[in-house]
């Protein structure tokens, strides 16, 4: 999986500093945080929604457009996901 989530969020940088148009990221990117913020929000809703019953490949599907927007929301903050690994690794017991 990080493998995958590297690739993505490399991908995600590359739109964020070229910006190229009829992008979905680099459409995200230039509205801002708020924006940004709003689609983690939703997608995090729909998570929770889809585990209270829409089954697992519901779930399944909703999770990869929460972690997209995540990694979005990162980018857009210029949050590795080096820092975050740390941060994780020093919660660690």
């Amino acid at each position: 999986m990080g493998d995958v989530l590297n690739g993505l969020y490399g991908m995600l940088l590359e739109r964020k500093e070229r910006m190229p148009e009829g992008s979905y990221t680099a459409s995200l990117l230039a509205e801002g945080r708020g924006k940004i913020a709003s689609k983690f929000i939703e997608e995090a809703g729909e998570v929770v929604a889809a585990s209270l019953g829409e089954g697992h490949d519901r779930i399944v599907y909703e999770t990869a457009d929460l972690l997209y927007h995540l990694l979005v929301l990162l980018a857009n903050e210029d949050v590795t996901l080096e820092e975050i690994a740390r941060e994780l690794e020093s919660r660690r017991k």
